[in-house]
């Protein structure tokens, strides 16, 4: 697993350098439509059924407030409409940024 070794803010972005050297950037917007969250994402019930996750897929506008790490494998975002109940691990944002 690559961690994050330093997380910036730079304008409507953000930016994360890995432990192996590469760069990551995401723009507030994309990050908060990827949230992991069931308020975004949705969760399934044992039967199948699904909850949730029929919000908007478009934050125009929506800043990023400020971040914490949680434990060794996560992120979790604050943006500027109040969301903050993502968890972003470490690999889930690698994916999102198309580095492997």
């Amino acid at each position: 697993m690559h961690l994050p070794v330093d997380i910036q803010m730079v304008g409507d972005e953000i930016a994360i350098r890995w432990s192996d050297g590469a760069e990551s950037y995401f723009h507030a917007e994309r990050l908060r439509a990827a949230s992991p969250s069931a308020e975004t994402q949705g969760e399934r019930d044992v039967l199948g059924n699904q909850y949730g996750g029929a919000g908007p897929k478009r934050f125009p506008g929506v800043k990023v407030l400020g971040w914490e790490q949680v434990g060794n494998y996560a992120l979790r975002f604050d943006f500027s409409d109040g969301h903050r109940t993502g968890l972003y691990s470490f690999d889930y944002l690698r994916k999102l940024s198309d580095l492997t």
